[in-house]
């Protein structure tokens, strides 16, 4: 597919040269492998001296990394979560407490229970406590480095009494 894109671009080129000589400029020669091109685009980077791009390896881990991670991650569990019980009440026959009712029937126990209540409940009340610290950040407060953490070990802390709280109800 590439090389077929290229070749009409080739063409376009030779048609109209005054429009498409930036396309052409910046295309591949044919023949050329990816490896030598890496290595070609490596070189002059280095010869300009520009930074290599960081990537997640030479990271220090952090506490504000892993709750950003972690809010990103709740957010998304959360929603797919929430659409997966709406597309459930619509679709499967039954009301909620003839459901209710079939969890009971399985006689699980209450330490399954409780820790299926923690499941949903610990996500929710981080993603919500971790919400207001990036509102409070929207207002331009808290962003020194010992604030940052002294927050973030806040929402940690909040979240769990908020989910153990909410288990025993």
């Amino acid at each position: 597919m590439a090389l077929l894109l290229r070749s009409v671009a080739r063409r376009s080129v030779c048609m109209s040269r005054q429009h498409f000589c930036v396309l052409y400029r910046h295309a591949a020669p044919m023949g050329t492998a990816a490896k030598e091109e890496m290595d070609k685009f490596s070189a002059k980077n280095a010869n300009l001296n520009r930074p290599v791009s960081p990537h997640i390896t030479i990271y220090k881990w952090s506490v504000p990394m892993m709750m950003s991670i972690t809010h990103r991650g709740t957010g998304v569990g959360l929603s797919g979560a929430l659409s997966a019980v709406a597309v459930a009440a619509l679709v499967l026959p039954g009301t909620f407490p003839h459901y209710l009712d079939l969890i009971h029937s399985l006689s699980v126990g209450p330490v399954l229970i409780g820790l299926a209540k923690f499941a949903i409940a610990f996500p929710l009340s981080f993603h919500t406590y971790n919400g207001v610290r990036h509102l409070w950040w929207d207002i331009g407060k808290g962003f020194r480095i010992p604030e940052v953490y002294r927050s973030g070990y806040a929402v940690i802390g909040l979240s769990v009494v908020t989910a153990v709280a909410l288990t025993c109800l």
